[in-house]
């Protein structure tokens, strides 16, 4: 799961807070839980509130915490919030070509890596936070 940290630590978090879903956890803790550095904890965190997964509280007992119940958010929920690919076609970012053969693969090739991307996200439609949460680990301060 590596391959992007972002997602990763996303459902890293996200999979903690569905054992406890009403601690509230402050972006430092999160951070130095997986090992990171709070802003990036909160640039992540903050496109999952943008997409109405989390919710943030300022003031001294403020932090992050679930929006709504881990049983209604499933992995790509998360995926499609962060608005990253793992794969995805070539699309606008290809250099043109004078090559009718080099333009016609480019294509094709796009098309087949956007099928997989639908498919990847049906894929993780299918599994929720709380199917992969672990129900022995916990790390909520509170």
């Amino acid at each position: 799961m590596k391959r992007n940290s972002r997602l990763s630590l996303a459902l890293h978090t996200l999979s903690h807070m569905a054992g406890e879903p009403n601690c509230v956890r402050t972006s430092a803790d999160i951070a130095d839980h997986a090992g990171t550095n709070p802003v990036v904890v909160r640039r992540v965190l903050g496109k999952l509130r943008e997409a109405g997964l989390l919710h943030s509280e300022k003031g001294h007992a403020g932090g992050w915490r679930l929006a709504k119940s881990a049983e209604s958010i499933t992995l790509a929920d998360v995926y499609l919030a962060l608005d990253e690919r793992l794969v995805s076609g070539a699309g606008g970012d290809a250099e043109l070509s004078d090559c009718s053969v080099e333009t016609g693969l480019q294509a094709r090739i796009a098309e087949v890596l956007d099928e997989i991307e639908a498919n990847l996200v049906e894929r993780l439609r299918e599994t929720t936070i709380t199917d992969v949460h672990p129900s022995s680990c916990s790390y909520c301060a509170s």
